[in-house]
């Protein structure tokens, strides 16, 4: 088993359960947080002793989106080289979450706490999503300007065109109640009981047939493939033109400062 910096990893029969393990940073996403995430599900998808992957959050919190300091660094570039940090950058996201999306082992995201943006990302592509009573949910990109893009070209799939304009232009905070009542959430469950609940769904699919399990998540796929590598394509050039733009770099510099932005494009 590789070593990693920013995952925790168990295996145990077939069950490879992934911690994201940067809990003083509420494990928000990193570059190598990102790049191991997305290494360690590539493994686990070729592996034959993987048959189910669980997601979970060590500490208080599931993924709190970027890290601060990723979105600092993010407002100091200019020029050509800022365009290509920002390309590759959202690359590193789509990456992930195709990744994610693509796995053909089926995959559980066991929500301990906070799922916020990108983490909401990478826990409702999840094949079932399990949350407890306390956790939150919410994609807030556009509270700082930014745009929520790369998740766009799949939650529309997920929830069709309505309901995730009311997500991603209001940036409001779900509860898992209504992430459940949306269909983005599978079960809630009582802290206390999250993993092992999260086991015992793993333990039921470990009785079913892998081919037929991996057959199906290729079919459902296929209903979506035919235009996905053209939505995600769109969706990376919207972010680096949204993290270009004047109201972005305001508004992070604002969240850093912890006070309300003063946006350029309403003036």
């Amino acid at each position: 088993m590789p070593h990693y910096v920013t995952l925790h990893t168990h295996t145990d029969s077939g069950i490879h359960t992934i911690f994201l393990n940067r809990p003083e940073k509420r494990n928000a996403l990193s570059h190598e947080l990102i790049a191991e995430l997305t290494g360690a599900l590539e493994a686990f998808a070729t592996s034959s002793s993987c048959r189910v992957v669980i997601l979970s959050g060590a500490g208080s919190a599931f993924c709190a989106g970027l890290d601060l300091e990723h979105l600092r660094t993010m407002i100091q570039h200019s020029g050509a080289a800022a365009i290509r940090e920002y390309r590759l950058d959202a690359e590193r996201i789509a990456g992930l979450f195709r990744t994610l999306y693509t796995l053909p082992k089926p995959s559980i995201a066991a929500v301990n706490g906070a799922a916020i943006a990108g983490g909401m990302g990478i826990a409702t592509l999840c094949d079932f999503t399990l949350a407890v009573p306390e956790a939150k949910f919410g994609y807030t990109e556009v509270r700082i300007g930014f745009i929520p893009a790369i998740v766009s070209a799949f939650l529309c799939t997920q929830l069709g065109d309505k309901a995730c304009r009311d997500l991603l232009l209001t940036g409001r905070i779900l509860s898992a109640e209504e992430a459940l009542a949306l269909g983005l959430v599978t079960r809630i469950i009582p802290e206390p009981d999250l993993l092992a609940e999260a086991k015992a769904l793993a333990q039921r699919l470990l009785r079913n047939s892998p081919a037929a399990m991996e057959s199906t998540k290729r079919l459902l796929r296929s209903f979506t493939d035919r235009r996905l590598p053209d939505d995600i394509e769109a969706a990376i050039k919207a972010s680096v033109d949204a993290r270009s733009s004047a109201d972005f770099q305001e508004g992070v510099t604002a969240f850093l400062e912890k006070r309300d932005p003063i946006w350029p494009s309403a003036r």
